[in-house]
């Protein structure tokens, strides 16, 4: 082998790594080798550790959300026909996976009334930093301006993708209530503005003053979810004027699972399309005239030649999709909204729960299913006592915001999975705590 590829040596493959960066030896601190067996016994005990999110109350949120997923979409997810994740470049073979994959987009431009949505991103993050880049492609400018209020992974996940390429990324100061300050902070250097809402501190916010004022200099608005469900209720991204809307799809259809792998939604204006990252699957017809469907606007070369890609992402979540557009389907449109208007009771009857123990203070002003409070005791403390009551409070504000300031923020989130009783048990045991 490496006579046909003219190497003298398996090192000649290392040599653009820099000696410094080689390893002399082994990894100190991991064990050697094991056998087949012994590494699933010590595998297995690494996960008796786990705790699962149905053992208990359970009130995180912060980007992925405990939710009922229906037996059907398993049923569905789990036919051997969808068990591939091999693009449909030949429609010929692959009409059933590129139906699914149109309804999918169906569904998500719908939910964000937006006028398309492609076939799915890696998750939430990337398709922010996705959408960022596109902006800068569109307007030609070279500045992004990132809300206070964004979740901040999808923060980071934009800032090093957008500074790699030479972009300005300005984050505004960390707020509760703070996506009406893009509006003051976008100039007529700025490619894009990107607020959320709800956004990490669950604040729920019309940003069609701050879609004016990006237009008005030329900019586009990026409007961001991590919770899809909250669509079935809040104003959508476009009707507040958004460019570009962008989001996690976990919510519906797809689990926990430990932190993914989750499906990031991405739709825009209709002008915008051809500029759009990722697949899309177009409806036609065939030479008999029978509905049909295909990948378009995006040739196979899209996915291979990263010069004259508009998106280095080369593959989508297909699988995930799958699951959330067989959820959607169950649901529909009224369905969605009442599975919605459950969520928000559940977090209402929640801050009222918690607002009654003395100390608390609820933070967020406006919001869906999922709300900041501040306590008189560290967070972590606080989060750690409650844990040893079988109660799993939220998120910690500084966990995500770690510069001293929320140290005594959580975050918490409740769905249509909150009994009563799961809402009683956290107001006692928070009670008894502080």
């Amino acid at each position: 082998m490496l006579g046909t590829v003219g190497a003298n040596s398996v090192d000649d493959f290392f040599t653009d790594v820099p000696e410094s960066a080689r390893l002399s030896g082994t990894i100190s601190g991991l064990p050697d080798h094991q056998g087949e067996l012994a590494v699933e016994r010590h595998m297995t005990k690494l996960a008796a550790k786990n705790r699962s999110a149905s053992s208990g109350p359970f009130f995180v949120g912060a980007g992925a959300y405990k939710h009922h997923v229906p037996a059907t979409v398993d049923m569905v997810i789990q036919r051997s026909e969808f068990l591939t994740t091999y693009t449909p470049y030949q429609p010929e073979i692959a009409q059933g996976t590129l139906q699914t994959l149109f309804e999918f987009q169906t569904q998500v431009a719908a939910m964000t009334a937006m006028d398309v949505a492609n076939a799915s991103m890696y998750d939430g993050s990337t398709a922010c930093a996705e959408a960022a880049i596109m902006a800068t492609r569109v307007t030609r400018r070279k500045k992004v301006i990132l809300s206070g209020g964004l979740h901040p992974h999808y923060a980071a996940a934009t800032k090093m993708v957008c500074e790699a390429q030479g972009f300005e990324v300005v984050q505004l100061p960390v707020a509760v209530d703070g996506e009406n300050a893009l509006a003051d902070a976008v100039d007529d250097q700025t490619a894009c503005v990107i607020g959320q809402s709800p956004n990490i501190f669950g604040t729920v916010t019309d940003l069609s003053k701050t879609a004016d004022a990006a237009h008005d200099k030329g900019a586009l608005l990026v409007s961001v979810f991590t919770e899809a469900v909250s669509l079935g209720l809040v104003t959508p991204p476009g009707e507040m004027g958004a460019d570009i809307a962008v989001g996690e799809g976990q919510s519906i259809g797809n689990g926990l699972n430990f932190g993914g792998p989750y499906v990031g939604l991405f739709a825009c204006t209709q002008k915008l399309v051809r500029q759009m990252p990722g697949r899309l699957c177009g409806e036609t017809v065939d030479a008999n005239g029978d509905r049909g469907f295909v990948l378009t606007l995006s040739t196979r070369e899209q996915h291979i030649r990263r010069d004259k890609a508009t998106s280095n992402i080369c593959t989508n979540s297909g699988l995930c999709a799958l699951a959330f557009t067989a959820h959607m389907t169950l649901l529909g449109g009224k369905g969605l909204e009442q599975l919605a208007l459950l969520n928000h009771e559940a977090a209402c009857d929640l801050a009222d729960a918690l607002e009654a123990v003395p100390g608390v203070e609820i933070l967020t002003p406006r919001f869906f299913n999922e709300f900041a409070f501040r306590t008189p005791m560290d967070a972590e403390a606080v989060l750690a006592m409650l844990d040893e009551a079988g109660v799993v409070g939220g998120v910690r504000a500084s966990r995500l915001f770690p510069d001293g300031h929320m140290g005594d923020v959580i975050l918490c989130a409740a769905t249509e999975c909150t009994t009563a009783e799961d809402i009683a048990a956290y107001a006692a045991a928070l009670k008894e705590i502080i």
